[in-house]
């Protein structure tokens, strides 16, 4: 299969090296020294104690390159029109394009370049992370989702989840896919922004009581909407997820508290933005979704200066 992978930050290097090792692939992104390091030396991927080179080919520009079968979106919610609309001459009227991105709306911005029949959307519960250009730490393993955005799950999908497979990723086909991104997506918004804020480890957030029921109020105003669109949360089981993630990921930094300590524009607005968002178009209140979201552009723009 000829597959892309538009954004070769830690993940979409991880997903894509290992499906380098059966598949052509092209690693996308405008890191040039990362690039470079991996056309020179190969991709490393560390294993606990093991290294292991692989080598897929990278890119700072798709263009020239031909319509791809598969392209795998892994860039920031925040970049993702962006992302696609420097990468349309590679997406063809046949080309499935799947995000296994975090945030929510990344469908939307997708949708305005691809045909939505041709859109996958999924989750990964894998972790990486970015020890320095051209090599990366496989952390956390854990289950793939993917499915259609709209209509029935077909040969493309199961033909995918084949290549997924086979390149280590154990992977599964949902027929509810937008539950899968809510149920993500409520553990960032409870887990992201506290930690950004307070500038802690996901498992101190369990430590205080009151950086706990922030936790708490932050998720529910979540499940609230996420019921207001249709679907069928059950609150309490959603917050007790949600910290049993935080104690599973007690030393994890989040990946929102990263961007922060680097002085790099979050992912807010399509993580607690987006509960903002979608519940002003619903007519419901999310006070403390607000707070947060309002707290984290302050901090991004103390860190600017």
């Amino acid at each position: 299969m000829l597959i892309a992978i538009i954004g070769a930050g830690a993940m979409g290097s991880l997903y894509g090296g290992y499906l380098s090792k059966n598949n052509e692939v092209y690693l996308v992104d405008i890191w040039e020294e990362h690039v470079n390091r991996i056309n020179d030396k190969g991709l490393v991927i560390m294993e606990k104690e093991e290294e292991i080179a692989v080598n897929p080919i990278g890119v700072t520009d798709s263009k020239g390159i031909e319509n791809v079968d598969l392209a795998i979106v892994f860039v920031k919610s925040i970049h993702t029109k962006e992302a696609i609309e420097n990468n349309k001459s590679i997406i063809g009227p046949k080309t499935m394009v799947l995000s296994l991105q975090n945030g929510y709306g990344n469908s939307d911005d997708i949708g305005e370049y691809v045909e939505e029949s041709n859109i996958i959307m999924g989750t990964t519960a894998h972790g990486a992370t970015m020890i320095e250009p051209g090599r990366i730490k496989h952390g956390g393993k854990g289950k793939t989702y993917i499915g259609k955005l709209i209509g029935n799950n077909d040969e493309n999908v199961v033909r995918i989840k084949d290549v997924l497979v086979e390149a280590g990723f154990e992977t599964i086909i949902s027929n509810n896919v937008m539950e899968l991104i809510w149920s993500k997506l409520l553990v960032n918004v409870g887990i992201n922004p506290l930690t950004a804020i307070l500038e802690i480890k996901n498992g101190q957030l369990l430590e205080w009581k009151e950086s706990k029921e922030l936790l708490k109020l932050a998720v529910m105003e979540g499940v609230n909407v996420a019921n207001g669109l249709g679907l069928d949360f059950n609150s309490e089981e959603v917050v007790a997820n949600v910290i049993d993630v935080a104690k599973a990921t007690g030393e994890n930094k989040s990946s929102m508290l990263q961007d922060i300590l680097n002085k790099r524009k979050t992912e807010i607005d399509k993580i607690n933005g987006a509960i903002v968002k979608e519940g002003e178009r619903l007519g419901l209140e999310t006070p403390v979704n607000r707070v947060l979201m309002d707290l984290i552009k302050v901090k991004e723009l103390l860190g600017s200066h």
